[in-house]
């Protein structure tokens, strides 16, 4: 077993503040409390004031709420980017808004400003992180942008959105691993609510991004602070599943997602 122990909720001037979140933490808390219990590894601590980019490990479709708790557990309000149509939805975009959820326009650019799309997809997310600076708060951000498709739910090759995020604003990257949640909703399974379930968390140090301070940000940059990123997280998985990670990462580009029978 790795060293996780069941940490005291902590509570920042930010979840103390009444909100919309308070409402949802009432309703949803008491019920996912019945199906989970929380471990944390002892260094497990997010900055308590202040804006930090969140960057787990993805692995069941209810990871949302699971990292969200974990968050919510730590003493901060759990914050996610969603695309902005989303927000035009009756009630989901209330909610969305209501709860704090940041948008990302990528159609905001014009026809004539005859960028590219990566380009508007950056402007997107830069106008986001200016909106969370604004408010002081976190955000999670999934480098690997969909569930793994490692056969063994390992970590695979990283999309480098949260790496952009962290060296444009210089917001701190936090790598973090969960472990448990598979076990009532398994990757596109069928959900299990049977039995109370352990979910383990490990929430890294800021991960040193120093080297490519002050240095344009280009493709090679971004793919070295991701890859530095995902073998972080790999490493704190398994401290949690207490056996060690694979030699090398899975990417879909070169894997043949049918040799698994499961994609």
């Amino acid at each position: 077993m790795s060293a996780t122990v069941k940490l005291p909720n902590t509570w920042s001037a930010e979840k103390r503040k009444p909100g919309f979140f308070w409402v949802i933490a009432s309703l949803l808390l008491p019920l996912w409390s019945v199906l989970t219990k929380y471990r944390f590894t002892p260094e497990s601590k997010l900055p308590e004031t202040g804006p930090f980019i969140l960057s787990p490990n993805h692995m069941s479709e209810l990871d949302p709420i699971a990292v969200g708790v974990a968050v919510w557990k730590r003493g901060r309000l759990p914050r996610f980017m969603a695309k902005a149509s989303i927000f035009k939805v009756p009630v989901v975009g209330t909610i969305m808004r209501l709860s704090g959820q940041i948008p990302v326009d990528r159609n905001s650019r014009s026809a004539s400003s005859g960028g590219s799309a990566g380009s508007a997809t950056a402007a997107a997310s830069l106008a986001a992180a200016n909106e969370l600076i604004a408010r002081q708060g976190g955000v999670i951000v999934y480098p690997e942008g969909t569930l793994t498709r490692d056969p063994e739910l390992w970590p695979m090759r990283g999309k480098s959105g949260a790496v952009r995020l962290a060296l444009e604003t210089g917001i701190p990257l936090i790598p973090a691993a969960h472990w448990g949640v598979q076990e009532i909703l398994p990757r596109y399974g069928k959900i299990k609510l049977w039995g109370r379930k352990t979910i383990q968390v490990a929430i890294g140090q800021p991960l040193d991004l120093s080297s490519y301070r002050g240095r344009p940000i280009n493709r090679e940059i971004l793919e070295q602070a991701t890859e530095q990123l995902m073998t972080e997280i790999t490493r704190l998985l398994a401290q949690l599943r207490s056996e060690p990670a694979p030699p090398s990462r899975w990417d879909p580009k070169s894997h043949n997602q049918s040799e698994t029978g499961r994609f």
